[in-house]
């Protein structure tokens, strides 16, 4: 795939008409936390103790098992394109891989919406760059389930078009972070809108031996897991305990991201 380099002086032009120009965000929805029409990377703090993650079943979801982690913070929100591209002025790093199509929702007219086209890698360095990491796949996971016991989907059994936006919303693309509804952790689009990276290797055998305590996934793998499902999948793709993995290298229209940190 063919990658643009991040060049000072776009990136630099287009902060600066995020911060002084209110018609790139007229048409963005009201956002709980906005200032200048740029989301805050806001953090909530996710309460430690045992969960039951995965289903049991056939899939690289089961065995349903029970995990305890340590609290930790987790972003409210997606990372969005005007974070993203704040880190891509501060370290030269490259665009996103659909920046400036409007279709993906990618570029400075899209502030308040997730950023895509970034690899795992870029996500990680990121994270980095901001003072904290990527979630764990069990933090993830916790998180999402918002204190709901066996439910699929953050907010209960089931997902419509008014609480996530996944294929069957046909939104044809992200939306603006926070247009849905906060689950019970007050973390807004654990299910659907963009799959978000995790730290993890993937492994489909994973939990079949799984640490009990604070797993954070296999030593080495070719893939990373990434949760959540988004814009373009099904709804089957965006229950709490749907995993998949990834190239690390893999720069996806349907694929962002959300950091932790820890307590």
């Amino acid at each position: 795939m063919f990658k643009r380099s991040c060049n000072m002086m776009l990136i630099a032009t287009i902060l600066l008409g995020l911060l002084v120009s209110p018609q790139l965000w007229a048409d963005e929805p009201e956002q709980e936390s906005a200032t200048s029409g740029v989301t805050k990377p806001e953090m909530v703090l996710i309460p430690g103790g045992e969960f039951e993650m995965g289903k049991d079943g056939k899939d690289d979801h089961s065995p349903a098992h029970r995990v305890y982690i340590d609290e930790f913070y987790m972003d409210k929100y997606e990372v969005t394109n005007a974070q993203y591209a704040e880190f891509c002025l501060s370290t030269d790093r490259s665009l996103p891989e659909f920046w400036d199509i409007d279709h993906f929702r990618s570029g400075p007219d899209f502030p308040n919406h997730p950023v895509t086209g970034i690899s795992w890698y870029d996500a990680a360095a990121y994270a980095k760059w901001a003072g904290k990491r990527l979630p764990t796949e069990a933090e993830w996971e916790c998180a999402a389930r918002g204190g709901l016991v066996g439910r699929d989907y953050p907010g209960g059994d089931a997902i419509d078009s008014s609480s996530a936006n996944f294929s069957k919303a046909e939104m044809g693309g992200p939306v603006a972070v926070a247009s849905y509804p906060a689950n019970g952790f007050g973390l807004h689009d654990m299910a659907g809108n963009v799959g978000e990276w995790v730290a993890d290797y993937y492994a489909d055998d994973y939990y079949e031996a799984s640490p009990d305590k604070s797993p954070a996934g296999p030593e080495e793998g070719k893939f990373r897991v990434f949760r959540g499902g988004g814009w373009h999948t099904g709804p089957g793709c965006s229950k709490v305990f749907y995993r998949n993995g990834l190239p690390p290298n893999w720069l996806d229209f349907n694929v962002g991201f959300r950091c932790a940190k820890d307590r």
